[in-house]
């Protein structure tokens, strides 16, 4: 048996005045998701339970099986794990975002968590700063490592074997996207160890006013990186391989270190494929050829997908509309053909959480999950999006049950 699953990242949304009252997935046109939903069942499942956050560290847990509220220690350590970084028993990890704040007359605003999409080249020297002129400074002991990633996602090591490190299960931090064009005063960090991440942010603050990166950008017309954003903050998670828990051996297609941290978490393998970008620009049928040649190899392949999510971050519902479309067209499709040639097969298409443009945050909620293949009986459903799901009369209360279903084990 090949088991596809795709993951359109934050599909799910609300109906949009802008899509005369569809919701994005509705208002696409996905012919290849919707003839799956009619060979199979459209179910609903909430992978964000409304006592952990709305986010994807969560939502991913659950899709691939895994109860978050047993597994889940944070974001920034499984975002270490797709860097290779090995976490020790005492030390933590911290998503370490460079962002762009702007003083808006009613305080400090997020105008940009991203810091206008900066590049790896350009972030990587802003690290390299901080990791010169902050972390150095004796007080820390060596214990901070700054730790360039992919564009404004980085991370802060603490080795807690240098110094202890301050935090606990109470430290409270915001993800700077959930604070998109809003004030920030209520949003820094809190609880043990806040006073601390803030002192770090601040000292960045300082470093990048003047840094050579940021009058480039600003001469160039983009936005200045004006500080790091510290969040997502744990210590090292342990998870039982997937295929030891469900059998399958899987491997992961993805632009974004949360799913590569995920995929190393469980025992997978990571494809990489050229021109994967985790936006819109991202090469979508690329995805779709290498996944393809992934099935020869793997009994279980899992292709995720950014860009809606962002479109969703951005508040612009036609790039999300446009984004589930290529989603439909270059991958959907083209795995779907070729499953059709590798004998039993089941397809799992699910969002891992709703982003509403509205808000352009992450919010709990079910999701639409389409659930198709050799052993699934057609549930009458006529297409795929949110408002089929709703009415469906499967539904996984708590969705990392889903899986189990999926691959047989229910």
């Amino acid at each position: 048996m090949k088991y596809l699953i795709v993951i359109p990242d934050g599909a799910a949304d609300e109906p949009q005045a802008y899509l005369g009252g569809k919701t994005p997935l509705e208002a696409a046109h996905t012919p290849h998701m919707d003839a799956l939903a009619k060979r199979g069942v459209v179910a609903r499942a909430c992978h964000t339970p409304k006592a952990l956050p709305a986010g994807s560290e969560i939502g991913n847990l659950s899709l691939l099986g895994y109860d978050p509220f047993e597994h889940f220690t944070g974001r920034a350590p499984m975002e270490a794990a797709a860097q290779g970084i090995k976490l020790g028993p005492n030390d933590w990890a911290v998503r370490c975002n460079t962002v762009t704040v702007e003083d808006q007359g009613d305080g400090p605003v997020m105008v940009d968590f991203t810091a206008d999409h900066i590049t790896t080249e350009e972030s990587t020297a802003l690290l390299k700063t901080v990791q010169e002129q902050v972390a150095s400074d004796p007080k820390w002991n060596g214990a901070l490592e700054f730790v360039p990633g992919v564009s404004y996602r980085n991370l802060l090591i603490w080795r807690g074997d240098k110094l202890p490190a301050p935090f606990s299960s109470d430290t409270r931090t915001e993800a700077p996207h959930d604070w998109t064009d809003l004030t920030i005063a209520d949003a820094h960090p809190k609880g043990p160890g806040g006073g601390v991440l803030v002192e770090l942010m601040e000292a960045t603050e300082r470093l990048f006013a003047d840094h050579p990166v940021n009058k480039k950008r600003v001469a160039a017309g983009h936005k200045p990186a004006t500080s790091v954003w510290l969040w997502g903050q744990g210590g090292a998670p342990t998870l039982q391989p997937f295929a030891e828990k469900f059998g399958p051996k899987g491997a992961m297609i993805t632009a974004v270190d949360l799913l590569r941290g995920i995929a190393a978490l469980v025992g997978w393998d990571r494809i990489e494929v050229p021109g994967a970008t985790g936006y819109l620009d991202t090469d979508y049928a690329a995805k779709g050829r290498y996944a393809i040649e992934a099935l020869s190899k793997y009994d279980m392949v899992c292709v995720h997908v950014e860009a809606p999510d962002e479109a969703s971050h951005e508040g612009r519902a036609d790039e999300k509309v446009k984004a589930i479309e290529a989603i439909d067209r270059d991958i959907v499709s083209p795995l779907v053909e070729a499953l059709s040639e590798m004998g039993d097969h089941r397809v799992m298409i699910s969002p891992d959480h709703p982003t509403y443009i509205s808000t352009k945050k992450h919010t709990h909620g079910d999701v639409p999950v389409c659930l198709a293949g050799t052993g699934i009986e057609a549930d009458g459903a006529t297409a795929y999006h949110d408002k089929t799901a709703a009415a469906s009369d499967l539904a996984f209360p708590n969705g990392w049950d889903a899986m189990r279903w999926f691959i047989g084990k229910g």
